[in-house]
């Protein structure tokens, strides 16, 4: 799978400033880490990716043999993890799991790997309310991971965690994760470089926030 960004530019709102400006950019399979101010277009940039959000200008292509955006490009080729996780509250983690399924290339036998790759077989019964923290950043992962995307999208996946439960998604993602698959995280964790193909780092193109700029 390879991703491509020509010239894009996005923005919120008509009047609001650029997010992104003639933006280019190429991925090829293994992990790019996206990394950079809080605010800088980290998050907004794996959205375009996945087609959640529409440039202003420019193109998004991939190899992919579906439209970017289009309901089958999102059942089939991306596996997304939002900050906020998004799991429902009321199915249990295995349920979580199964529902992503539907419209992918995962099984149920994908599905009860990467629950184990990820060290939650023993917690697939249990909904998110009971879970900690770093336990909900591991069955969203393990729920975009089961789907086998060719795009897999992380925003903050370790974010909060502490040493042991990063180390977890980082030998999962390392030992286990696709060589074909595209996979773009955003993050502010300088523990995921040793897991990194490439780095992305969006303070060497964007401008310093001000208040920031006596710290950087």
């Amino acid at each position: 799978m390879k991703v491509e960004l020509k010239d894009v530019s996005f923005r919120y709102r008509r009047r609001s400033p650029f997010v992104l400006q003639d933006f280019n950019l190429s991925l090829e399979s293994g992990i790019t880490l996206a990394r950079g101010f809080s605010g800088c277009g980290k998050s907004t940039l794996l959205r375009l990716i996945a087609g959640y959000l529409k440039p202003n200008s420019g193109s998004i292509e991939t190899t992919s043999k579906y439209r970017v955006g289009s309901s089958r490009y999102l059942k089939s080729e991306i596996g997304m993890v939002f900050q906020q996780m998004n799991l429902l509250p009321l199915a249990s983690v295995k349920r979580n799991v199964a529902l992503a399924l539907h419209g992918s290339e995962g099984t149920r036998e994908s599905g009860q790997f990467w629950l184990g790759a990820l060290g939650l077989e023993k917690l697939a019964g249990r909904r998110p309310g009971e879970l900690s923290g770093g336990q909900i950043q591991r069955a969203s992962i393990a729920r975009a991971l089961a789907k086998k995307p060719s795009i897999l999208l992380l925003d903050e996946p370790t974010s909060g965690l502490d040493d042991l439960n990063t180390t977890v998604i980082c030998n999962a993602l390392k030992e286990h994760l696709d060589e074909d698959v595209v996979c773009c995280i955003a993050t502010h964790d300088h523990r995921l470089e040793k897991i990194s193909n490439n780095v992305l780092d969006f303070n060497s193109f964007l401008p310093v926030e001000k208040h920031l700029q006596t710290l950087a």
